[in-house]
């Protein structure tokens, strides 16, 4: 479990499934031009996770961007898989909460999984 995730969580609270970056990340432009250091960093900063109670999305570590939202407040996860996505289990993740939040997060693994954990908790 990652750190953020584990030291947030509230009384009576677990962690039913979580995920990170897919390594694909590895083969975008600024990760070749860091000799991958980049990619590195971002994945170990990266925390995705939903809870008996909410989703918990997480990135970075000095400019840290999270998402928490109870699942009672959300309305559906989408997921969006390129051909290569289908093939290697990764693809984008779209929150939609009650009143139109929409935050949109690239490249996760397991994509499916996180969706379909999410519903078993709805």
């Amino acid at each position: 479990m990652g750190k953020y995730v584990s030291s947030h969580l509230i009384k009576d609270e677990s962690v039913v499934f979580e995920t990170r970056l897919h390594w694909v990340i590895f083969f975008t432009w600024s990760s070749l031009f860091t000799l991958t250091i980049a990619a590195w960093i971002k994945r170990a900063l990266s925390e995705f996770a939903v809870t008996n109670r909410r989703v918990v999305m997480k990135k970075g570590f000095i400019a840290r961007d999270t998402f928490e939202m109870n699942i009672s407040k959300i309305e559906s996860v989408n997921v969006d898989q390129p051909f290569m996505g289908r093939i290697f289990n990764y693809g984008s993740l779209t929150v939609i909460g009650t009143g139109g939040t929409r935050e949109t997060f690239h490249n996760i693994a397991k994509p499916m999984a996180f969706r379909r954990a999410f519903q078993e908790q709805c």
